[in-house]
């Protein structure tokens, strides 16, 4: 398979020490040499070598950049093509400037995503830890690093090929059957294959368990945080941030819009939500935000409600309780340093079995509770950060409970004792859906949609 040579710009874009241009295809050095002047050219460099020197205007000779070049031959790469990655300095204008120098010299800009993809197509890793590469540099937290990292290693994907393994040879035991009858019984074969199925079945369970924490750790929990204005919500999430994110003020109605950011709690990635204080306002502006927090409030995995214990409970309080029915919550006694003027005994009615913290956000009392009963809530025995392979990704898990459902199928229909051959179509189902968790069945429209998410550099 043979592909262009492509370039990107692989470091963020802003002011840095470094910046890296990374060049990948059979033309990189060539297209490297045009540019580049050193002891030697990067043509007669030895494979896996940086080497020092400076970036020239070919048809000037004029000086541009002093760098450093690295060099690596294929297939020993990330995409098993040649591959240079220029290191210069970390100014926009510089780095600009070597992209352009490549670009005018014979390489195309590179999609979002195509070196990753290119190590797709040429076999160097599979689907499943090309998405890891990406969820490696969205994650938020340590223990979603290490989930990651671990995808891309291509634990999942070992898992997913046994399974695979083992319905294919089931498979192929049915076509056995079927062209030499003489040499078998259906029944011996549908026994064979209720007990592979039912073995692949109860691992894709135990994949499955792990898909709530794992979601939970690859996309964080979105978290809103509500309550009347002036009851602590922007000093909640600045204690969550240790830093004054939110503007915090006497005044009600201070917060008039929806403020974001990730925090990390107990290894959790929390996308904290402050949003304006819900009540009824004739202030057009804050009409807006209280608007925005309804629909904040719709669409967040966890709610914290605020409440001042300073203050006796209100009747928007108890609509606020209405409004996060059925929903995540945790509810925020705050202001407990003041002289307490709220009924605790309708609160902890109001919350029923939900989690009653008492705060001093002013005094920094009652966070690490707070914290606590947010990881409870999610992670009722913690997150296990052992040998266990983590599903994290929405596609991945939709394509474990196809295949477990293709497989109860076919085991319900070998109960029936429907013949062996149309057991069999479930079971080659169940087959195909496993093998686009590692791209070996994926549509190309899949492939694209997965690449042009990443950065252009990767």
């Amino acid at each position: 398979m043979e592909f262009d040579t492509i370039a990107a710009i692989s470091t963020p874009a802003g002011e840095g020490a470094i910046a890296i241009v990374r060049l990948s295809g059979s033309d990189a050095v060539t297209i490297g040499d045009q540019v580049f002047q050193g002891k030697t050219t990067l043509a007669q460099a030895d494979t896996h070598t940086i080497n020092y020197g400076h970036l020239i205007e070919p048809e000037t000779s004029d000086v541009v950049e002093e760098v450093m070049v690295s060099v690596l031959r294929a297939p020993k790469t990330f995409t098993k093509e040649d591959i240079i990655e220029i290191n210069c300095h970390g100014g926009v204008v510089s780095v600009n400037k070597v992209l352009d120098l490549v670009l005018s010299s014979g390489a195309r800009l590179a999609d979002p995503g195509e070196f990753t993809k290119r190590a797709f197509l040429n076999g160097r890793i599979d689907l499943s830890q090309a998405e890891g590469v990406m969820d490696l540099i969205r994650a938020k937290t340590d223990r979603a690093m290490n989930v990651a990292v671990s995808q891309v290693q291509g634990r999942l994907a070992e898992q997913v090929r046994g399974l695979r393994q083992e319905l294919l040879e089931t498979v192929a035991n049915v076509e056995v059957n079927i062209d030499y009858p003489e040499y078998d019984a259906d029944t011996v074969t549908l026994e064979l294959l209720k007990e592979k199925g039912g073995a692949v079945k109860d691992e894709i369970d135990q994949l499955l368990r792990t898909a709530k924490q794992g979601k939970i750790l690859r996309e964080g929990i979105a978290t809103a945080i509500i309550g009347r204005p002036n009851v602590g919500k922007s000093s909640l999430m600045n204690s969550f941030v240790h830093e004054n994110k939110a503007i915090v003020t006497e005044i009600p109605g201070t917060t008039r819009d929806v403020l974001e950011e990730y925090v990390n709690v107990r290894g959790v990635p929390l996308r904290l939500i402050d949003t304006a204080g819900i009540r009824e306002t004739e202030d057009v502006v804050e009409k807006i935000g209280v608007e925005r927090s309804r629909q904040v409030l719709q669409d967040a995995d966890l709610v914290m409600l605020v409440l001042n214990a300073a203050e006796p409970l209100g009747d928007e309080d108890r609509a606020l309780f209405e409004a996060m029915k059925g929903m995540n919550a945790v509810i925020v006694l705050n202001k407990t340093d003041l002289s307490q003027q709220i009924d605790e005994n309708e609160v902890r009615e109001l919350a029923g079995s939900r989690p009653v913290i008492a705060t001093s956000l002013l005094q920094s009392e009652g966070v690490e509770e707070l914290e606590d009963a947010i990881a409870h809530l999610f992670f009722d025995e913690g997150v296990e950060t052992g040998d266990l392979t983590y599903v994290s990704n929405a596609r991945h898990i939709a394509q474990l409970r196809q295949a477990r459902q293709s497989i109860e199928d076919a085991l319900e229909a070998a109960d029936a004792d429907i013949p062996v051959d149309m057991v069999q179509i479930d079971i080659t189902r169940a087959w195909e859906h496993l093998g686009e968790i590692v791209g070996e069945n994926a549509p190309d429209h899949l492939i694209d949609q997965l690449f042009s998410q990443f950065c252009l550099g990767k």
